[in-house]
């Protein structure tokens, strides 16, 4: 009865999904003329989030992928509308928090001087090919998964990407779990397998011109360039170390892959935003936010029979 009901939500969410909803929410379209982000060392800010009760105290995980403001604007709204950030995200394979949970618990980033200790916009969780339910898989067995905030002074998006074991296994990160889950992510928006030992300061991957990953009608053309100075290739200050040290490495090779996105493809008819200004729809339902209000739905129907 609870997979009836399940698939019965998934078709109700597929409908809400394809209305758009009816309450604008202006979006914010800051572009930087240079790299598109900021190093938060540089106003006091750190580069690792901030994770509560480690041991010792004050570890945390890297934010080692960032999503430039020189980006296309619609990629940098939170959104599944329109071509956002959470449609590019599911054109690489991740999703919104499983029936729209909160299951981990938050973190905390200081990328802005005057912008400290931000809690995360949210968490991504590999769908395992199942945009509605595989983030539930990624809950219980691991898998790739991110946390994500944004930088306000650029408007930039900076991710903390990595792959973690199972629920059983407290969520620790795998080995080398920073640098694969920063290259896993960066390989599926640009459709090239990456070998996580051999990136460098000089290395810069680009999609085809016409683009390597798709959603929802939207097709995206990332270019990931490996920065190095942003973090150190250090285990020190990074959370799990202990796990994720491996094969005589560090914990993470202090390379940031620093995305630019431009969407090459839309559906019929629909213009580009502009950088001086645009709305994004909202208030933006995920994916599993969806699903949990089809399930609540069918749930409530199928208590009345």
């Amino acid at each position: 009865m609870l997979a009836h009901t399940l698939a019965l939500a998934a078709a109700a969410s597929l409908a809400l999904a394809s209305a758009e909803p009816s309450s604008p929410v202006p979006a914010l379209l800051v572009r930087d003329a240079g790299a598109g982000y900021k190093d938060p060392n540089d106003d006091g800010g750190s580069m690792f989030t901030h994770v509560n009760g480690t041991y010792p105290p004050g570890l945390g995980e890297p934010l080692n992928v960032i999503i430039s403001a020189n980006s296309d604007p619609e990629v940098l709204v939170d959104s599944l509308y329109k071509g956002g950030f959470q449609n590019y995200m599911l054109s690489g394979g991740l999703s919104t928090e499983c029936l729209g949970g909160g299951f981990g618990s938050k973190q905390n980033a200081s990328l802005d001087a005057t912008h400290r200790n931000e809690t995360q916009i949210g968490v991504l969780r590999q769908n395992y090919g199942d945009p509605y339910l595989g983030a539930c898989k990624e809950t219980f067995d691991g898998g790739n998964h991110l946390r994500y905030w944004r930088q306000n002074s650029t408007n930039a998006l900076f991710l903390a990407v990595s792959v973690e074991m199972s629920l059983e296994k407290q969520h620790d990160i795998v080995p080398n779990g920073y640098n694969l889950g920063r290259d896993y992510l960066v390989g599926n928006l640009t459709g090239h397998q990456i070998d996580s030992r051999n990136v460098s300061n000089t290395t810069v991957i680009t999609g085809s011109s016409t683009g390597n990953s798709t959603w929802g009608n939207y097709t995206y053309q990332t270019e990931a360039r490996y920065v190095s100075g942003l973090l150190n290739d250090s285990s020190d200050g990074v959370n799990h170390y202990i796990t994720v040290e491996a094969e005589g490495h560090p914990a993470i090779d202090g390379l940031v892959a620093v995305l630019t996105v431009k969407i090459t493809g839309r559906p019929q008819g629909e213009k580009p935003a502009s950088a001086a200004g645009t709305s994004a729809a909202g208030p933006a339902k995920t994916v599993s936010a969806l699903l949990l209000s089809g399930a609540l739905a069918v749930g409530a129907g199928w208590l009345l029979l």
